[in-house]
């Protein structure tokens, strides 16, 4: 069965050496020193690997089942889900008021971390539960809120989200769920959606499913579309449980990864629902949601890799396979562990450097987003808007990618599904896809958020790495190592953003046909920067005194690979963005 440690560690490093959270101006922020923090992730820490990581392969093998209208969880799932909701480990960052602990989104984010590691099946249960919680909060009444949100913080009840249907995705004006207005101000929501995770399961007393639906005579496509909340059961006066609403989960999906996560259909037929909001304005609420949720969903992108990568190197420094090319590393035994060949070496490299990256990336935009919501910071709420996409698209990609780089560590064996590396690869699939499939990612990017108030924002990021760099240009031991390859590949960012304004507007298809290219790039040029600030963070701390040298050492040599071996794509991904379209749309559709 493969192992995890939390990272607890390079968790305090991201939050105190890089962010230095403690120092900063956002209220809340004062509390998160050192003690405290290693506290909450030492116990985030310990559930993780004494909890969740020994229920993963337990969830990966059993599934869940529908029995008679209600969803089975794997065994020990409820258990786990009951000492979740004791420990608080469900309302970290929600509002006191509604029972939550009130800390930062930043503090929330990194102690999700390692229980996403662990189980990421598990984790969605509570996970999509705070988005839901999030939406409400936003843009509840201030009945709705009293009546659902102190439950579902502490995930007595827990939460959905159901946009998809049978024939549209990323479309959602075609829905055609609707919603009839009734004399008590209550809808009767009737309609299918599809894939909806923890639609339906046996750990909650109630389940919220927000759910877009349209009003009839409202306007056509996507600016007809109202939010809803819509329980299983429905809520008395007095906050007991009454009636089962009229919805159903008609199937379980039978899925690639993921299967201790009970994926639905589900069904209503005239249930009652309940507007959030404004008539008509339901994407303005659901993407409260999903933006968070796109954060969240980068994190398990790299979560996974994070995971796989640790059982990888395990196997790499135990397995003896062949002798060091430059002499036997270990003499003493049959063959040296397959660590000293170079070609292992690179693999873990490849996978080390990305996942401290977005480790980085990830907690810097959390960040963002506690400076943006708490200190009602514009700057800040605009670049996590442009980043959110690139967060999402790029760590989902090469997250997936890296859990199956740790695959191949183990040659055959990682074929094999006793050693588990096989599910990390299957459970991060769905993260390129759910959310927002990656591509549309990518065009939300470069379609919407370059050009969004005019570009300030993405001009912003660019002023940004210039002033790091210029900052910092006398340091010469960050200089050839860091500042330079940072400044070549954001040179290559801004020519890519360049061709598109030359060429875009004449034709739309020059910019969309290299959006996936732009949206890769700029996720290198990110992990760059984050890794120019922890090397210059790094080399503080040795200059500080720091006892653990090595520690800082290999932070700034891992740093060092990642710009030397990984962000020269961003020159690759310029020259496809310059060719244009013509090559992408060549072919009429009946000759593919």
């Amino acid at each position: 069965m493969p192992s995890f440690t939390a990272p607890t560690k390079d968790l305090q490093f991201v939050l105190h050496d890089l962010l230095k959270v403690s120092e900063q101006d956002i209220p809340g922020f004062e509390d998160l020193d050192r003690d405290f923090t290693g506290a909450v992730l030492e116990e985030a820490g310990k559930v993780a690997s004494d909890v969740l990581a020994p229920l993963n392969q337990v969830g990966d093998t059993e599934g869940c089942h529908l029995e008679n209208g209600v969803v089975r969880t794997p065994k020990g799932f409820k258990e786990a889900f009951e000492m979740m909701k004791e420990g608080g480990w469900t309302g970290m960052d929600c509002d006191p008021e509604y029972g939550g602990q009130g800390l930062p989104y930043v503090m929330h984010t990194a102690a999700q971390e390692p229980l996403v590691s662990a189980n990421m099946a598990f984790n969605m249960y509570q996970g999509l539960t705070h988005g839901a919680y999030s939406a409400i909060y936003a843009h509840g009444s201030d009945e709705q809120k009293q009546t659902y949100l102190p439950k579902m913080v502490s995930c007595e009840w827990t939460g959905t989200m159901n946009l998809t249907e049978p024939h549209c995705g990323t479309d959602l004006g075609l829905m055609r769920t609707k919603a009839e207005p009734q004399d008590d101000g209550s809808y009767k929501i009737t309609g299918q959606k599809i894939f909806i995770s923890a639609g339906e399961h046996d750990m909650a007393d109630n389940i919220i499913h927000l759910v877009l639906a349209k009003i009839a005579g409202g306007p056509e496509g996507i600016k007809g579309v109202s939010l809803f909340i819509v329980p299983k059961f429905m809520v008395n006066e007095d906050g007991s449980l009454g009636q089962r609403n009229t919805l159903s989960c008609g199937k379980v999906e039978e899925k690639m990864g993921i299967h201790g996560n009970s994926t639905c259909v589900m069904n209503y037929d005239e249930a009652t629902g309940f507007l959030v909001g404004e008539a008509h304005k339901g994407m303005r609420a659901m993407f409260t949601m999903m933006n968070e949720a796109r954060l969240g969903v980068g994190l398990q992108g790299y979560a996974q890799a994070e995971v796989a990568y640790q059982n990888a190197l395990e196997y790499a420094k135990d397995r003896l396979q062949g002798r060091a090319v430059t002499g036997a590393e270990a003499p003493e035994k049959a063959a040296d562990p397959l660590i000293v060949h170079p070609d292992i070496r690179r693999n873990l490299m490849d996978q080390k450097s990305f996942v401290e990256g977005a480790r980085a990336l990830t907690l810097w935009g959390a960040y963002l987003i506690d400076r943006a919501h708490k200190n009602d910071d514009k700057e800040a709420d605009g670049l996590i808007s442009l980043l959110t996409p690139v967060i999402k698209g790029f760590q989902t990609d090469k997250g997936f990618e890296f859990a199956t780089a740790a695959q191949q560590v183990y040659g055959g064996h990682g074929y094999i599904e006793e050693w588990g590396m096989s599910q990390f690869a299957r459970d991060a699939r769905i993260a390129m896809i759910y959310e927002g499939a990656n591509g549309i990612q990518a065009l939300d990017l470069v379609g919407r958020k370059l050009a969004q108030d005019g570009g300030k924002h993405v001009m912003a990021f660019f002023e940004m790495i210039k002033d790091f760099i210029k900052e910092n240009e006398g340091n010469e031991q960050l200089k050839a190592g860091f500042l330079d390859p940072l400044k070549a590949a954001s040179k290559d960012l801004q020519a890519a953003g360049m061709y598109f304004m030359q060429n875009g507007m004449k034709n739309p298809n020059n910019a969309l046909s290299g959006s996936y290219d732009f949206m890769t790039m700029m996720g290198h040029v990110c992990m760059g920067l984050m890794w120019a600030r922890m090397a210059k963070a790094a080399m503080e701390a040795i200059e500080g005194g720091a006892s653990d040298r090595d520690f800082y050492d290999a932070k700034i040599a891992t740093g060092r690979y990642y710009m030397a071996r990984q962000l020269p794509a961003t020159g690759m991904h310029l020259a496809r963005i310059n060719s244009g379209a013509d090559t992408v749309m060549a072919l009429e559709a009946a000759h593919f």
